[in-house]
């Protein structure tokens, strides 16, 4: 096995300097790239672990793996060919693919998003009451900041009644800590356990509390590579498959997997991350026990929360045959035991 990681400190932005390679390869044919959505956050744990333990070697592919900046970024370098496949925002695929972007969803790793506020303890946000009046910071141009007001909808609440500020995503916790806003619009699988690493204890509110049940982040492959690779695809998939369930069932062993390439972060705070982002794998419904698989109902309700609220032209015909294909994956019960090679 190869390894050629280079050793980075995390919480801070120097996490996009990581690169994670697996087994060498002939640097060709059986060489992927794979992009996640942001730079190395403790979340990412189970893609490290993917690799560290074999699972891609097993299946005869040179993984490497890549940091990103943003589901919008990841899904148009695998729309350019930069890399090969994306760990990408469901939503932010459909958007894009409303553009023309060429490219499917072919493997469901979230079946519920992560987005969610979130607070610190005791400073007078313990539930979705208590927002009226506060002053909330989000990205500008999020998925999350577009969708606020179908959160605000589900709470009664009206424009005005929640202060929205901008502020960019390496200045969202600092401002947090600091008394700047009261809550942060974020993904909790990430947001939570870095606040819990700096010593804090985060409240938070969870979007599907509201009702809000969404795919979350999936796998993303242009309609070219399918075409031109879709043995490696499989290939790939049941790797990524096999070793993100392996880290959900072994979350200690993948926070060290993840440590030995990401110093900063303490092994709890690890945990706590893989336990939460795990417990987005399984969805509802007749395919919850089919680990990775899509339904149209599920991409239907993405294309009508895109249309309104992502910018998804209402004159578009995308349907979620064009979104989505599970003609790539050998579904795997969540709860089946997984062995490392």
């Amino acid at each position: 096995m190869r390894n050629s990681i280079r050793r980075i400190t995390g919480i801070t932005g120097t996490a996009l300097l990581l690169t994670v390679s697996g087994c060498a390869g002939d640097g060709g044919k059986n060489s992927m790239t794979l992009m996640v959505d942001v730079g190395y956050l403790p979340k990412h744990a189970p893609f490290i672990s993917a690799v560290e333990r074999g699972f891609f070697k097993e299946e005869g592919i040179d993984l490497t793996v890549m940091p990103g900046s943003g589901s919008t970024n990841t899904v148009t370098s695998v729309v350019t060919g930069k890399v090969d496949v994306g760990w990408a925002d469901f939503g932010a695929t459909v958007t894009a693919q409303g553009r023309g972007a060429a490219v499917k969803q072919i493997n469901l790793l979230q079946a519920k998003s992560a987005y969610a506020v979130v607070g610190l303890a005791g400073t007078g946000i313990n539930g979705w009451e208590d927002l009226k009046g506060k002053t909330v910071a989000t990205e500008g141009g999020g998925a999350m900041t577009a969708m606020w007001p179908l959160a605000m909808n589900r709470l009664g609440l009206k424009q005005g009644d929640v202060n929205v500020v901008p502020a960019s995503s390496a200045s969202k916790l600092p401002g947090l800590l600091a008394g700047q806003w009261d809550a942060n619009l974020a993904l909790y699988v990430s947001d939570a356990p870095t606040i819990d690493a700096l010593g804090k204890k985060a409240v938070v509110l969870k979007w599907s509390d509201l009702g809000i049940s969404l795919y979350g982040n999936g796998i993303v492959a242009s309609d070219e590579k399918l075409k031109k690779d879709s043995d490696q695809i499989r290939r790939f998939n049941r790797a990524m498959q096999k070793g993100y369930l392996w880290a959900c069932q072994h979350p200690a062993d993948a926070a060290k997997d993840f440590q030995k390439q990401v110093s900063g972060y303490e092994t709890k705070t690890i945990t706590l991350a893989i336990d939460a982002q795990c417990g987005l794998n399984n969805g509802a419904g007749d395919g919850a026990d089919q680990y990775g698989v899509m339904d149209d109902k599920g991409v239907q309700k993405i294309i009508d929360v895109a249309h309104k609220y992502l910018g998804l032209k209402q004159g578009s015909n995308l349907t979620p045959k064009d979104v989505y294909s599970n003609a790539y994956l050998a579904p795997l019960n969540p709860t089946e035991p997984i062995q490392a090679p």
